[in-house]
């Protein structure tokens, strides 16, 4: 997608504000605690407990990540569940031109749509 034709203003600022989203290490960490939690999804209990950061922080970060379109999420009770959506995993990886997240994220059980 980078290498073969210029990207087009659309492609270029989804990947852009994906990206941006990825550029800060914690939210980087949170979307792979999210892709390896048992089962493609984590609630936002288990990403909390892994920070040294207060709670608005981290909430803040999974929003980030959700306006960017990375992850997902859905109420269940008091907590809220986050999951890595698959669709973007997908565009990153065909951006950067290699299909290694999309593999981790089937490695960890989450299904990606992609071939």
């Amino acid at each position: 997608m980078l290498v073969g034709e210029p990207l087009q203003a659309a492609p270029a600022a989804e990947l852009a504000r994906m990206f941006r989203a990825l550029g800060d290490p914690v939210r980087l960490r949170i979307l792979s605690i999210v892709a390896n939690h048992a089962g493609g999804e984590a609630c936002v209990c288990d990403i909390s407990s892994t920070f040294d950061l207060t709670q608005p922080t981290i909430s803040h970060h999974l929003k980030v990540l959700r306006e960017a379109g990375l992850l997902d999420s859905e109420r269940r009770g008091t907590w809220v569940y986050y999951r890595v959506i698959p669709a973007a995993v997908h565009t990153l990886s065909a951006a950067l031109g290699t299909d290694t997240v999309t593999g981790v994220l089937a490695d960890a059980g989450v299904s990606t749509g992609a071939p």
